[in-house]
């Protein structure tokens, strides 16, 4: 932390801390937690805090979180390769593609075979128009996506052009299959739980959802919020100490 010479941060100058997020939790609140930890530290009122990347509040996995002038390298980082681990239950769908929301439809499973899905899987490789989810944070005239949805109201979204780079089955039990994902900028796993469903002549919808990687920053090496805490902990010790 900049401020302090024996410091193993320098938060001012800028740090890329990576961080496994917690189920329920919004990237957001990820963010404001380490903001909070980090002015509390350094004792000021501001620090620059945030994150290359969301990821929805029922996924887990890694968070890139920049602070002071590596904020300045958000974007980069959001261009990078994503990859992810999702778990897809088939024959339903709920609203918002995952389980945020209730089951409005349910369909038929039986004809769904291991052939048929890794048919259907090969389909999304490449570049491909794809419409996101109502429950984003796609603004809509200047207001979250998702604050709409959840009130109830229609949202109107355009397509985004997305490429799915790989894509394999790890998993399939019905109605359940898990798969690796890997993919470019902008590309939304519920979405694509929900298009498999379709193209499979049924439905889907996540159910689970972990991000292991943002190009070479792998979730092996993000830490937990409690993990973050105690190193601040052990270097406020350290510099009561001196």
């Amino acid at each position: 932390m900049g401020d302090f010479p024996d410091s193993n941060f320098h938060f001012t100058e800028g740090e890329v801390l990576l961080f496994d997020k917690p189920l329920d939790w919004t990237s957001f609140d990820v963010v404001r937690k380490i903001r909070y930890t980090i002015s509390h530290f350094l004792n000021v009122k501001k620090i620059k805090v945030g994150h290359a990347g969301t990821l929805d509040p029922k996924a887990t996995g890694l968070l890139i979180v920049c602070t002071g002038k590596k904020t300045k390298e958000i974007e980069k980082f959001q261009a990078g390769e994503k990859e992810y681990i999702a778990d897809i239950f088939l024959g339903a769908t709920t609203p918002s593609f995952d389980r945020e929301t209730e089951i409005d439809k349910e369909f038929p499973t039986k004809h769904i075979t291991t052939e048929l899905i890794n048919e259907v899987l090969k389909s999304f490789i490449g570049k491909q128009e794809q419409m996101p989810p109502a429950f984003s944070a796609k603004r809509v005239n200047g207001e979250r996506a998702y604050k709409k949805a959840r009130k109830g109201i229609n949202v109107e979204l355009k397509p985004s052009l997305i490429e799915i780079k790989e894509i394999e089955l790890l998993e399939f039990n019905l109605p359940e299959l898990k798969i690796n994902v890997k993919c470019g900028k902008g590309t939304y796993i519920r979405a694509l739980a929900r298009d498999i469903g379709k193209q499979l002549n049924s439905g889907g919808y996540l159910v689970g959802l972990r991000r292991t990687r943002i190009g070479e920053f792998k979730v092996d090496e993000a830490m937990t919020i409690d993990d973050f805490k105690t190193q601040i902990d052990q270097e406020e010790k350290n510099r009561e100490q001196e």
